[in-house]
């Protein structure tokens, strides 16, 4: 394995069939590979995209390998894009998610993982949130599972955003 690449897409499960080398950014996948069955991250965190130029479904993967994807993401996946998520490490933590949208109803705040919004606020639903700090990884089910939301400082105003 090249150590200068950084994460590695092959078509077949167990790292089998034709591969693609990527170190950077990819906007459109769809030139290097038809389908994505498994994954090998050597470096950094990255954001897969369901379809090109970073629109559709996310899945955040961190360093490790991934030898079938259909198994651990539990649905048909297509990978189109992907940006490299550099994460900035920081001191703190902070979002604000609200029951409604526009910030609208109640507000919880968050600064540490939760494992079940439900367990804590017995909230089923997010509809709008605000990330004051660091990057924050929102699944869909209880317990780290489902799919997943990746956001970054900003505002979310609506399920859709």
């Amino acid at each position: 394995m090249h150590s200068n690449f950084q994460i590695i897409f092959y078509e077949d499960r167990n790292f089998q069939g034709r591969h693609y080398e990527c170190s950077s950014d990819c906007a459109d996948l769809s030139p290097y590979f038809s389908r994505c069955n498994s994954i090998r991250v050597e470096s950094d965190w990255w954001v897969l995209y369901e379809r090109p130029n970073y629109m559709g479904y996310q899945y955040v993967l961190s360093r490790g390998e991934y030898p079938d994807l259909q198994r651990w993401m539990g649905f048909n996946v297509t990978i189109r894009s992907c940006p490299i998520c550099k994460f900035i490490l920081g001191d703190t933590y902070r979002t604000w998610t609200y029951k409604k949208p526009d910030f609208g109803g109640q507000m919880m705040e968050f600064m540490v993982d939760c494992p079940s919004v439900y367990d804590r606020f017995r909230y089923h639903d997010i509809h709008s949130c605000q990330v004051m700090d660091g990057y924050w990884i929102f699944y869909e089910q209880p317990s780290y599972s489902g799919r997943q939301y990746f956001l970054i400082p900003g505002e979310y105003r609506r399920y859709s955003d």
